[in-house]
């Protein structure tokens, strides 16, 4: 069995006061492009997973949010060809700003038990149910 490399990349289900959870889809010209995706990504080395979150989230959708509002969920660990994934899955309701796309993904609000109709990466497909049974 030959080793991949581990990467860390760690994700948010961020939850309106509808219930409903945010998803994105991946730009032309990014691996998987198209597949609709929780927000976030990779940690960079010194960050914690909360500090990453934090910082991709202003990145990504011009939004603020702190450490308290971050509720650790569960994870995914899947194998891809050339790596191994490991992705903390992250529950926020509560952030500053409104969430916009800054990176050319697109948006979309969706409730939980509708998120199966989107096509998401492998690794994502599993978390689906967890958060269907959350909310």
């Amino acid at each position: 069995m030959s080793h991949k490399p581990t990467v860390l990349v760690v994700a948010v289900a961020l939850v309106d006061t509808d219930n409903r959870v945010l998803i994105a889809q991946r730009p032309e010209g990014k691996s998987m492009a198209g597949l609709w995706e929780f927000p976030g990504g990779k940690v960079e080395d010194g960050e914690t997973p909360e500090l990453a979150l934090i910082r991709e989230l202003k990145e990504e959708l011009a939004i603020d949010v702190t450490e308290a509002c971050l509720a650790p969920f569960t994870f995914a660990s899947h194998t891809y060809e050339k790596f191994h994934l490991l992705m903390p899955l992250y529950v926020c309701r509560r952030w500053s700003g409104f969430p916009r796309p800054t990176e050319g993904q697109t948006l979309k609000w969706v409730r939980a038990n509708s998120l199966k109709d989107y096509d998401m990466p492998p690794a994502d497909i599993p978390l689906v149910a967890m958060l269907r049974d959350l909310l």
